[in-house]
């Protein structure tokens, strides 16, 4: 056991001794006047793409009409002699007419062999590989080099050439390290594939993950598409502020702060609209802003508290407008970062160049539930389909409301392909123009792609009597809990006042618009720096590290499991249910199947405010759907990766139109008056699949 638990700790010492090694390296090369990070630039000339594409382009025209010789009926060593001949000339041809490089970046590899090495260097467009000679750059610079780490960064001078196995390569003349890096990248075969790691050191993800890197330069060119088609059309970019004193324009809950100069409490904006539209009464006709905005609700593979969203309005247009708009931006953006009108996401193909689908809430209702809503007429009615169709809803829902739950429950996942769900109650849509032809109606849609909702536009309401009623309703939910009713903003109002000109506008998540166009299956996949629990830091952290450091060659440290017990805790005001007096007998027991599971997944539940959908490892060869109550209590990114216990032989039983296949065990319990529930969690070293008894 000794010898296991000594080799268990080798790693962390030797990567312990690989730290120390490489402070020495750079100690030893600022005593010799070589500190690299006193070099203040570099002449970078070329990125590595640029070589490779030049030298190219040069040998065509060099070597053009030049045939590579025949090798048949040649031995092996007669073959390799002509093979060899015709690589030199070759050589000579186009070292004659030299391409002279001066390229930078990291060095990703290293292969030193006597008096010749290779190294492979990447930078912002790619990686190549690097001939190095010490007979070219010098012994002293040659042993530098072979002092040199993989994840260096280096200035090379050279000139482009083709080894003789066919790779374009860059034979160095001089070499400067521009950077000693004192930490060691991930292993690169496996490259970096923690996804927590990855979000919370995402200039490691980038180094290690091409995909990665591909992924925020494709987000970068997207919003710089989108800017310059809107610039074709008119529209005029601004900026509105992000700390409010009413967070309106969205049903959103916002993050509140107190701002000391005003002694004053604001809030972050949730949405772009109000002050935008306040522009449009200002006359500036055509306005959008791309920007952050912050709504405090839960995490998970589609939201994020803080998310790049673009509104634009524009005046004397309505929602068929706003369609006509998004269609061809939509189709803009794909054809300049894409290149094809075609975006496929999961092995599901979307058409962008097709006119995209338009259709009434009402009729999507019909065609995927199967309820004709114009039957429905009162709320009771609507609560009753409701309850029929096991949809759940609020109190205060309204028969609106309850329309827009079926939608989510039974159409929404049905629209994959480009799509404008159009014509919404009147009720979720406070700023919203009525329909003219059915007030109880307004005109607005959203756009959908892979039943996600991309986009949310209105031919919006320029009336301002109207637009205070629609406020009162809302301050009227507000007051009977629901917490993303909008409060009346009077100012708004008095703008409105002034004459505010017919008008639509649209706002898009950009977020989830490059998720699709990447193929990234969660946001924070496309947002450089998500919002995370922070790592746990102080006495805690502390204590465990020094009794690591303390531990005698081969004694096993025990590091606290999740939150461990550091100080008494008082439950004298801890009430729990009486233990059940009735027994169970041994064999109705026994048939429960208790297993340990390994949460892959957890996500909201949409328009529940309790539900999470758990993905999990139950030990078999396919994934196991749970949905619980439990949202009031975490939020979906604290559980991945946490180790349960679930009851998996139960039947599937549907929840928000979601097969739940089982149930997770928590333990509850009430503390002044107040219900406290607690998931149960496990050490990680359990498998998956693992029996309880």
């Amino acid at each position: 056991m000794g010898n296991e638990q000594n080799n268990n700790q080798a790693p962390e010492q030797d990567i312990n001794q690989l730290l120390k090694v490489r402070r020495e390296k750079l100690s030893a090369l600022q005593e010799a006047g070589k500190d690299p990070f006193k070099i203040t630039k570099y002449n970078q000339t070329h990125h590595t793409d640029e070589v490779k594409s030049l030298y190219e382009e040069h040998e065509a025209k060099l070597l053009e009409g030049r045939v590579k010789p025949s090798v048949e009926g040649l031995d092996e060593a007669a073959a390799r002699e002509v093979i060899n001949n015709d690589y030199n000339e070759r050589r000579a041809i186009m070292d004659a007419s030299p391409i002279n490089v001066s390229i930078a970046g990291r060095m990703m590899f290293k292969r030193v062999m006597g008096k010749a090495s290779f190294c492979n260097i990447q930078d912002l467009k790619g990686n190549i590989q690097v001939y190095v000679a010490r007979d070219v750059i010098g012994e002293d610079s040659y042993a530098d080099f072979k002092k040199s780490d993989i994840g260096d960064i280096y200035g090379i001078t050279g000139f482009a050439f083709r080894t003789k196995t066919g790779e374009i390569s860059v034979h160095a003349d001089s070499m400067t390290l521009l950077s000693k890096s004192l930490q060691i990248l991930p292993e690169k075969f496996h490259g970096l594939t923690d996804t927590d790691t990855r979000y919370r050191q995402r200039y490691v993800d980038l180094i290690m993950n091409a995909d990665s890197k591909d992924t925020f330069v494709k987000r970068s060119k997207m919003i710089s598409a989108i800017r310059r088609y809107l610039d074709t059309k008119g529209f005029m970019e601004v900026e509105t502020p992000m700390l409010v004193a009413n967070a309106g324009g969205a049903a959103a809950r916002p993050f509140e702060t107190h701002f000391n100069a005003l002694d004053e409490d604001l809030r972050l904006r949730i949405s772009l609209e109000l002050y935008l539209k306040r522009l449009i009464v200002g006359g500036l006709e055509r306005v959008y802003e791309i920007g952050r905005v912050f709504r405090n609700e839960g995490l998970d593979t589609r939201h994020n508290p803080e998310f790049t969203l673009m509104e634009l309005y524009q005046a004397y247009t309505d929602y068929h407008g706003m369609m006509d708009l998004t269609e061809r931006l939509f189709r803009h953006v794909a054809e300049k970062v894409l290149g094809t009108t075609k975006i496929v996401y999961k092995d599901v193909e979307m058409d962008l160049s097709k006119p995209f689908e338009r259709i009434t809430m009402v009729d999507a209702v019909k065609k995927y539930a199967g309820v004709d809503w114009k039957q429905i007429h009162t709320l009771e009615e609507a609560r009753a389909k409701a309850d029929e169709l096991k949809v759940e809803y609020e109190p205060f829902h309204t028969k609106g409301d309850i329309l827009c739950a079926i939608f989510d429950e039974y159409a929404e996942e049905h629209l994959v392909q480009p799509t404008f769900l159009m014509d919404h109650p009147i009720e979720v849509s406070p700023l919203t123009k009525k329909k003219p032809d059915d007030p109880e109606y307004v005109e607005r849609f959203e756009f959908y792609m892979n039943g996600w909702e991309m986009a949310n536009a209105y031919s919006e309401l320029n009336d301002p009597v109207d637009q205070r009623e629609r406020f009162a309703a809302q301050e009227i939910k507000l007051a009977q809990g629901d917490e993303e009713a909008n409060h009346t903003d009077e100012d708004f109002l008095e703008a409105m006042e002034t004459g505010m000109p017919p008008l639509g506008g649209i706002g898009y998540g950009i977020d989830r618009m490059i998720m699709l166009f990447t193929g990234a299956e969660a946001i924070r996949d496309v947002l450089l720096f998500p919002t995370l629990r922070s790592v746990k830091t102080g006495s805690e952290g502390a204590a465990a590290e020094t009794a690591a450091e303390n531990a005698a060659p081969g004694q096993s440290v025990a590091m606290p499991f999740e939150d461990a017990v550091t100080e008494p805790i008082d439950f004298s005001n801890v009430q729990v249910e009486p233990l059940f007096e009735d027994y169970v007998d041994f064999e109705t027991f026994s048939k429960s199947d208790f297993r340990v599971v390994k949460v892959l997944a957890c996500e909201a539940v949409p328009k529940s405010k309790k539900l999470l959908k758990f993905t999990l490892n139950d030990g078999t060869s396919s994934q196991r759907v749970i949905l619980s109550g439990i949202h009031e209590y975490y939020e979906p990114e604290e559980l991945v990766g946490k180790t349960c216990v679930a009851i998996t032989n139960l039947p599937p039983r549907k929840m928000m139109g979601i097969d739940s296949e089982g149930m997770l065990i928590s333990a509850t319990h009430s503390e002044n008056g107040e219900e406290k529930l607690h998931l149960l969690m496990l050490d990680p070293h359990i498998p998956a699949g693992a029996k309880l008894y």
